[in-house]
């Protein structure tokens, strides 16, 4: 019996390649409003989180963070499909595990209409058979629920599932939810990043995935 039967996914510099746009995006935003610019480090401690938390420290009560979140959303999508693409091997890899029988979900702090613009840009939608979005949940990672939520839309358990992500946020959910969780080492963070959340696995490029989950 394999070691796993459930791989679950983040999306944002896991399978699809969008850091730059999310950078732009953000720098876009405090520029159109006037703020103070914030570094590429600054956004990145963020990245994996929902965009209300990111822009935070301006929900002063009046409103002004919906505006930076709709500021946001149409710059993003209006660059979108010119700036995302997939990471190399990954729609090989998604493929190959779907056809050896694990199941699959998409696990991601984007909202649905933003995850499914990526997937389907990107040709991944068939491979994933639920996707938990923001708006699925109502505590966001790093909190266990948005995994433990794809499990129970699976009708799996965490024993045989692991999670695989960029981000110390992507791993801290995984763990608080009992999966294992593999860091990947092709998105924005290296490994020095990433080693604070102590992963389960490092995975250095997608053509791995399939033989770790068969050992």
């Amino acid at each position: 019996m394999a070691r796993y039967e459930t791989l679950l996914f983040d999306l944002d510099g896991t399978l699809i390649n969008s850091v730059k746009l999310i950078l732009d995006s953000y720098h876009h935003t405090l520029r159109v409003h006037g703020i103070p610019a914030r570094t590429d480090d600054d956004w990145l401690r963020g990245v994996g989180t929902p965009l209300r938390v990111q822009f935070a420290d301006w929900d002063d009560g009046s409103g002004k963070i919906e505006e930076l979140v709709a500021t946001y959303r149409e710059y993003n999508l209006a660059n979108h499909d010119a700036m995302v693409t997939l990471y190399d091997g990954i729609a090989e890899m998604l493929q190959e595990v779907r056809a050896a029988g694990y199941r699959t979900a998409l696990v991601t702090s984007k909202n649905r209409q933003g995850a499914l613009r990526g997937l389907n840009l990107t040709g991944l939608t068939p491979y994933l058979e639920k996707l938990v979005c923001v708006d699925d949940v109502v505590n966001p990672k790093p909190h266990p629920e948005p995994v433990l939520k794809a499990l129970e839309l699976l009708g799996t358990g965490p024993e045989r599932a692991i999670f695989f992500g960029d981000s110390l946020h992507d791993m801290h959910s995984g763990r608080a939810a009992g999966v294992k969780t593999a860091a990947v080492l092709w998105g924005p963070f290296g490994r020095p990043h990433l080693e604070a959340s102590s992963p389960d696995y490092w995975v250095s490029k997608p053509g791995e995935i399939l033989s770790l989950v068969r050992a």
